[in-house]
């Protein structure tokens, strides 16, 4: 499991990174402005769909119905399975998309309360240019679940690198040829559509010996597709949640002058760790988990569990005060240029370090998530989901009033919380969360580990800190890639002289 989950991680770091330079390139175009606001609202739109479906939610449902039918009728009918998921799954978005593009003012709206009629003006025209998008996600979608359940997970981890590498090649020639921003943002938004059409191109391309993993492809509304997708629907905006939170932290801010794109750079900064522990928990999870369920293996689901609880753990909290400790100079070194000014540093900073205080409640509703994915529970997780946003509504409407972002951003770390809560709670109760001696020895380490490293980043942090702040930019990205480095080999270290971990054995073990 442990190489599977570093494949996933490898790509969706290099997709992270990849989106780190197109945000500041987006960043120093349009800076933090009306117009930056009105595109980043109606990217979030979209970009919630594409998280909603292809960053490994549709395995909730797609990775068991895949398999139980090759299980029952072999490689042919699950192949005509997954076919009928695409097709169908395809119809049904272009038709949302239509609609979208009829309702996009009113939807702009509801998103974005708060702009100004200009502004919001702005947002519809870009969101209904990335419409296009929705046609190719489907296809996207079910051959990435296909290629997980079969263990294929190089192709899938890597093709969501084209959708950031087209972004920032009409980024880069926008800022070269010197265009205004709104005719900037209007050409990105437009881009969006042909980014996802090359991802679908390298998913769906026939390779010798690949074939028919998806086909024939047929629309189909069966008992057994309207089954699917009762229980594609849950689990899809169920492991959607950390998106929604930043959606609804998106309309409480929509009315604070730059707040939407304060907080928008602050959570791709929260999405790194997310992603590369999140996503490749719950893509590798649950086609494991759903094979001890269905092979009624007790000692396999609780090895499964206890390292994935471990992995995630001892990813997700030296992340945690890493960016805690390090967020002024994280957010100055990558946003930091052109149009993006050193005020937006400062509040995009603060954000960062409230929204990293809910880091480890998102991994958690990802790892916890696919342990009721695997028993077809699909409802749990969206009832988890539906909690926390209840809960970082409130919480962000009564705080955002006295706090600004920072409150709106105390709000989406509350509500990750209240739903990680929820789905601990559950656990215990519908099936006994599992862990085993190894993890229950181990996890206490590993904290203690993580507040060593933190603590020892805290302390250079402060004899840097007055450099940092007038020294030029290679100088900042030298001093903070020391730092990272300083940082990752004392918690490797530790890890290893507090018995977690032997790094020769886990190289052996990528090896194998």
């Amino acid at each position: 499991m442990i190489r599977h989950v570093v494949t996933v991680s490898s790509g969706t770091l290099c997709s992270r990174l990849l989106g780190f330079v197109r945000d500041s390139l987006i960043a120093a175009l349009l800076g933090a402005g009306p117009i930056a606001d009105a595109f980043l609202v109606a990217f979030q739109f979209i970009n919630v769909t594409r998280r909603l479906l292809a960053e490994g939610a549709l395995n909730a449902a797609l990775v068991p119905g895949y398999l139980r039918a090759r299980e029952t009728g072999g490689a042919v009918a699950a192949a005509a399975f997954a076919g009928r998921v695409m097709g169908t799954l395809s119809l049904i978005l272009i038709v949302i998309a239509a609609l979208l593009a009829l309702l996009m003012p009113l939807v702009m709206a509801f998103l974005a309360p708060g702009f100004v009629a200009t502004t919001l003006q702005l947002a519809v025209t870009d969101a209904r240019l990335m419409l296009p998008y929705f046609a190719f996600v489907g296809p996207v979608t079910v051959m990435m679940g296909v290629l997980n359940a079969e263990h294929r997970y190089v192709l899938s981890a890597f093709s969501p690198l084209l959708f950031n590498i087209t972004l920032i090649g009409v980024t880069l020639a926008l800022l070269i040829w010197r265009h205004d921003a709104v005719f900037a943002s209007t050409v990105m938004a437009a881009t969006v559509g042909i980014a996802g059409l090359l991802q679908m191109l390298v998913l769906i391309q026939r390779r010798r010996g690949r074939d028919g993993l998806a086909c024939p492809i047929r629309i189909s509304f069966d008992p057994e597709m309207i089954g699917f997708l009762r229980k594609a629907v849950p689990g899809m905006f169920a492991n959607a949640g950390p998106q929604f939170l930043i959606v609804a932290g998106a309309i409480m801010a929509s009315s604070s002058p730059a707040a939407v794109s304060w907080l928008y750079f602050a959570n791709r900064l929260i999405d790194l760790p997310l992603g590369m522990v999140g996503v490749a928990m719950g893509t590798v999870l649950v086609p494991s988990l759903t094979r001890a369920v269905h092979d009624d293996d007790h000692s396999l689901l609780v090895k499964t569990e206890s390292r994935g609880v471990e992995f995630a753990v001892g990813l997700v909290l030296p992340a945690t005060l890493g960016l805690m400790v390090l967020s002024e100079m994280i957010v100055r070194v990558l946003f930091e240029h052109g149009a993006f000014t050193a005020n937006d540093t400062k509040f995009t900073a603060q954000a960062v370090m409230v929204l990293a205080l809910g880091l480890p409640a998102h991994v958690l509703m990802k790892t916890l998530s696919p342990a009721f994915f695997a028993r077809d529970n699909t409802a749990t997780p969206l009832y988890a989901t539906l909690a926390g946003l209840a809960a970082a509504v409130v919480a962000g409407f009564i705080l955002s009033s006295r706090f600004g972002a920072n409150g709106v951003a105390v709000g989406i770390a509350l509500g990750a919380w209240c739903c990680a809560g929820v789905l601990l709670w559950r656990s215990a109760r519908v099936f006994g969360l599992s862990l085993d001696a190894k993890a229950r020895q181990r996890l206490p380490r590993i904290a203690a580990a993580a507040l060593v490293m933190g603590g020892v980043l805290w302390l250079a942090e402060t004899f840097v800190a007055p450099v940092m702040a007038s020294a030029q930019f290679m100088a900042q990205l030298t001093i903070l890639g020391g730092l990272v480095a300083v940082g990752l080999a004392l918690y490797g270290t530790l890890l290893e002289l507090f018995g977690i971990v032997s790094w020769s054995q886990a190289i052996d073990d990528l090896r194998a």
